[in-house]
């Protein structure tokens, strides 16, 4: 009887971890933004594959702070920002090579794969691949106010109308506008430091002009809905939206340059299941499910041939947006070394403490 007991208490055990194994190939824990992983390309890929998707919506300093705290774990895909991805992987260790042999890379845009993989590489070995892709810029209420570039915010005429957010990308952007190239300085961390100082002046100078600081898109499309904001540095999903609701509400290519950004998929060091991970990228894209991707994000994406399954309206606003010259004006955002956030989280903590 012992060792009948015994014989089927190792077959209880056996049958639970073989259960337990198939449950955790089924399933894909991801990691995402809003709005980059819709209900019916979930249904589809269930559809498909079997695998489940549990999704938890994050933004860049969320990911990185998550997958630092366990050291990769908790997550089989991440979508982090292509500049996100070599600064933290080199201070944490928190990502893992992609293995281009499972990947279908004749389904992306050949450029803005090369340009990805390029900014992604560490050590001889790409960690990111291009997903979404977009810019931030001006939205400005052209009845109301006329803006062409960042520090027209900041003009007399438009005080307490105006918006932005109390990240880096503004200080990025105000940097630029002053005439300077501030990737250009990101491994002189000395001049890189001299030059945040110099915006956060600025910024605090400005500080009158801003109705509220946006730290959710809600609060950002509302106030420029009620006439309340005139003017904001936003993404040009968010001005398109608006567009569509009031015409005279235009997203407008700054004259010193948009800031151009791509998210990515990167695999966290310690995800266990990778093959989902690697089906779930293949699966996206591919140009019809691309296209289902972009048209819930509002934005483009890096799938070869999903741009001709595009909504034609959104097509003819980043034709608007972006004449020729406005597009190579981009200024896309390179991968941060160590150490670089941290002078900028100091600049930002003094534009937050100014009267």
């Amino acid at each position: 009887m012992k060792l009948l007991r015994l014989i089927i208490g190792a077959s209880l055990v056996a049958s639970t971890l073989g259960s337990s194994a198939w449950a955790q190939d089924q399933k894909l824990r991801l990691i995402s933004w809003a709005d980059y992983v819709p209900a019916d390309v979930v249904a589809q890929f269930k559809k498909e594959t079997g695998i489940n998707v549990e999704v938890t919506l994050s933004n860049n300093e969320e990911m990185i702070s998550k997958l630092r705290a366990t050291g990769g774990a908790g997550f089989d895909l991440a979508q982090p920002s292509q500049d996100r991805i070599t600064g933290p992987q080199q201070e944490f260790g928190i990502y893992k090579p992609m293995d281009l042999s499972k990947i279908k890379t004749e389904l992306f845009i050949p450029s803005m794969l090369e340009a990805t993989k390029k900014n992604t590489t560490l050590a001889g070995k790409v960690y990111g691949l291009p997903h979404i892709w977009g810019t931030d810029g001006l939205v400005v209420n052209t009845k109301l106010a006329s803006m062409s570039d960042y520090p027209d915010l900041c003009k007399a005429d438009v005080k307490g109308k105006t918006a932005v957010r109390l990240k880096r990308p503004t200080l990025l952007a105000f940097a630029f506008a002053s005439g300077k190239d501030p990737f250009a300085l990101y491994n002189d961390p000395k001049a890189y430091g001299a030059l945040m100082d110099e915006v956060g002046k600025s910024m605090m100078a400005c500080k009158p002009n801003v109705k509220f600081y946006w730290d959710n898109k809600d609060q950002l499309l509302n106030g420029m809905r009620a006439g309340e904001v005139v003017g904001a540095m936003m993404w040009d999903t968010g001005g398109w939206k608006l567009n569509g609701e009031k015409p005279e509400i235009k997203y407008i290519a700054p004259k010193s340059g948009a800031l151009g950004w791509i998210d990515t998929f990167a695999l966290p060091a310690k995800g266990r299941n990778d093959a989902a991970a690697y089906a779930w990228i293949n699966f996206n894209m591919r140009p019809e499910i691309a296209a289902k991707v972009a048209g819930s994000a509002g934005n483009f994406t890096a799938a070869k041939g999903a741009d001709q399954l595009m909504d034609a309206k959104l097509k003819a606003q980043f034709a608007d947006s972006f004449p020729e010259a406005a597009l190579k004006n981009v200024k896309w955002y390179p991968a941060v070394p160590a150490g670089i956030e941290d002078i900028e989280g100091r600049v930002l903590d003094r534009i937050k403490a100014a009267q």
